[in-house]
């Protein structure tokens, strides 16, 4: 998760089961954070295990589908309103409701009071409560499909539809409601949101799904397992510091501290695209020493130039000319996309705007809707001999040898990995000990590490043979009531 975090403690190994606070103490925002994941570790833990991988309730299970073939408008799933959990993760697929609006002219309060001195109307009927509607393919909350996109198209029947999901950051830039207003624009925001994202998506052999040839329900999910299993990625990261050359500067950082940054930082190394090294387009990365929370909210986009909410605070968190940052809205990010990174060529502070190396992607950051905002990050992807290859203005994956990223701060990625986009390490680096925080065995060498995030669990939802033709592979259960 991209938040303005100090580190993020939280390991499942430890078996801790809370955080408790002591008088006269610095609060930290590490202890809360890390009590907020116990306690959702403990509930999701408690759901998998009574629900199973997954399954919804009998009379309010959600996700059920219904195929429309293709006729004027391009094939379609109906999904049915309800619940669902996957890996104890609660998903809820039923579409809010909007409330009734105020007429004009009539606020809330003379609505409800009416006027004392005059006859009061006969109550009406109450309104009858509207019955809870579903999604559909098209218009999924988080899947942001195109239908002038043909790669977005539902594949021809027979295939099997899934569930993907995960969990992501919303901030106030994505979501100004969390700012509070009273303490104005100047000030930081205070707290960020995690939400639960879902989408419904099909997989065909063409994805590489083999159902085998005796397509029956059991066969279908365990065929689905193997190809979860086979899409995972395998990258694996290690982290640690390297020797300080000597100086005699008496205002720098001592020798024996080998982390030589002027503050405590937490390092983000991320997967910008994915793949395996040795593919056409090899994977690359970036990283950030500020969890990649640096971001600006997009106001407009004019060809090159990108116009922003704010500037920053100050300098350690704003723009300046050689910056490389990506624009990017909640399409792009939901579908997990790997645009080229851009550099930022002119700063215009009268009127908080930077021009960039190029034109954003088509689509992205012109639609307020879809909250576009333009995030920084701290790598320099300036092709030096010895430092990793500039690739469309990320890095490309260097396997097998220590990577410098600064202050003597160094990765190493496992050889023979596989790469996902978004995927992220997080290195805490402290300057009271001149350390970054990460693993290690008992001879002190830093160990390889698996990702960090983003964290994806999957369900099959349906084996779709045609109109009429839905085999639901859906588990249900019962309430213990009964």
């Amino acid at each position: 998760m991209h938040g303005d975090f100090s580190r993020l403690v939280f390991r499942p190994d430890r078996h801790f089961s809370a955080v408790l606070a002591q008088q006269g103490r610095v609060q930290l925002d590490s202890d809360a954070n890390e009590q907020a994941l116990l306690h959702l570790h403990l509930t999701r833990t408690l759901a998998r295990d009574l629900v199973g991988p997954h399954g919804g309730p009998r009379g309010a299970a959600g996700f059920g589908l219904r195929y429309q073939a293709k006729g004027r408008e391009p094939a379609n799933l109906e999904i049915s309103p309800g619940r669902y959990y996957v890996d104890g993760i609660l998903l809820d697929a039923t579409r809010p409701v909007p409330g009734s609006p105020v007429p004009d002219g009539q606020s809330q309060d003379d609505r409800s009071q009416g006027d004392p001195g005059e006859p009061t109307a006969p109550a009406s009927a109450p309104a009858a409560v509207p019955a809870p509607r579903g999604w559909t393919y098209w218009d999924q909350p988080d899947a942001y499909r195109d239908r002038e996109n043909d790669l977005d198209h539902l594949p021809d029947p027979p295939f099997l539809a899934y569930l993907r999901v995960w969990e992501t950051l919303v901030t106030a830039v994505q979501d100004p409601a969390i700012r509070e207003s009273a303490l104005g624009v100047t000030l930081p925001d205070t707290t960020v949101r995690a939400r639960v994202a879902w989408q419904v998506l099909p997989l065909s052999t063409k994805d590489g799904f083999d159902p085998g040839r005796e397509v029956n329900p059991d066969q279908l999910r365990a065929a689905f397992d193997r190809w979860v299993a086979g899409a995972r990625p395998t990258a694996q990261l290690a982290a640690r510091t390297d020797e300080p050359p000597s100086s005699e500067e008496p205002c720098l950082v001592a020798p024996e501290s080998r982390y030589r940054g002027p503050e405590n930082q937490l390092y983000r190394v991320e997967v910008h695209r994915g793949g395996r090294v040795g593919d056409q387009r090899p994977p690359t990365f970036t990283w950030s020493r500020e969890n990649g929370s640096v971001v600006f909210g997009v106001r407009s986009v004019a060809g090159a130039w990108v116009t922003l909410t704010t500037l920053g605070r100050d300098g350690k968190l704003g723009l300046d000319v050689g910056d490389w940052v990506e624009v990017l809205d909640d399409a792009s990010a939901a579908r997990g996309v790997a645009s080229p990174l851009l550099r930022v060529e002119d700063v215009d502070t009268e009127a908080s705007r930077v021009r960039l190396s190029g034109e954003p992607p088509a689509g992205v950051g012109r639609t307020a809707a879809r909250h576009p905002f333009l995030r920084r990050w701290d790598h320099q992807a300036t092709g030096v001999r010895g430092a990793p290859q500039a690739d469309e203005g990320a890095l490309r994956v260097q396997e097998g040898s220590w990577i410098d990223l600064e202050d003597g701060v160094q990765v190493w990625f496992a050889k023979g990995g596989s790469y996902r986009t978004g995927d992220y390490w997080l290195i805490p680096a402290r300057t009271l000990t001149g350390e970054v925080e990460w693993p290690r065995d008992a001879r002190g060498r830093a160990l390889l590490q698996d990702p960090h995030g983003v964290r994806i669990h999957y369900a099959p939802l349906a084996w779709v043979r045609g109109p009429d033709q839905v085999d639901d592979l859906r588990r249900q259960f019962p309430p213990l009531a009964t």
